[in-house]
């Protein structure tokens, strides 16, 4: 856990300073973008442990987002979970989410926009799902008592567009083009599988550990 600590503080410097020179929203745009890349080679690892095989169900695809988001935010840093609902959206909840501590103590909060979609949309292209559907509807940031993201999931036979992820935006910057978070590096410990094969569309230039982040 001391890794995922000096990663996360490392990361809150780095977002405070291109926070300073080039404003927010760009912190947040760069940011966003980091975690997308780094959400979607989780998301390929992830599958590849299932042996690269489709869901079986909705209750599966639950299960692989929970091993994503256990890779990228180790449960002893949060306090969250996912559940289907009835509908067949999958909402995740997070109740403690220590990069939005870290980001408040450093007084960066009113400027910072959580990347939580993009973290979605990232996950599940790994995964080779496509979303219908990625919002937010409570945010700890804003002073909800938990996070609430909603995921719904085209069935493989549906042909619409993906969903494009709907961000909250920070207070006082109506319609901010992309959220920010705290980065991790993607070079994750995954048990080896010979029999899989390589992927080619994978990201080939890791992400270089100082530390690690969500």
């Amino acid at each position: 856990m001391d890794v995922y600590r000096q990663w996360w503080t490392h990361d809150a410097r780095w977002y405070q300073g291109v926070a300073r020179r080039f404003g927010h929203a760009a912190a947040n745009e760069i940011n966003a973008e980091a975690m997308r890349y780094v959400a979607v080679t989780v998301g390929r690892r992830v599958a590849r442990e299932f042996g690269g095989r489709p869901p079986a169900d909705r209750e599966e695809l639950r299960r692989r987002y929970d091993m994503c988001s256990e890779w990228m935010f180790p449960s002893e840093l949060r306090d969250g979970g996912t559940a289907v609902l009835p509908g067949g959206e999958i909402e995740l909840v997070m109740r403690r989410n220590f990069a939005v501590t870290m980001v408040r103590m450093a007084g960066s909060l009113d400027g910072y926009a959580c990347p939580c979609t993009d973290i979605h949309a990232g996950w599940s292209e790994g995964l080779g799902v496509r979303l219908v559907r990625n919002c937010s509807t409570a945010c700890l940031r804003d002073g909800d008592p938990a996070c609430r993201l909603l995921m719904a999931v085209a069935d493989p036979d549906e042909a619409a567009d993906p969903a494009p992820a709907e961000h909250p935006g920070p207070a006082g910057l109506a319609g901010a083009a992309a959220p920010a978070n705290l980065a991790v590096p993607a070079d994750l410990p995954v048990p080896a599988d010979p029999a899989a094969p390589a992927d080619p569309a994978e990201p080939t230039d890791p992400v270089e550990p100082a530390g690690r982040s969500p």
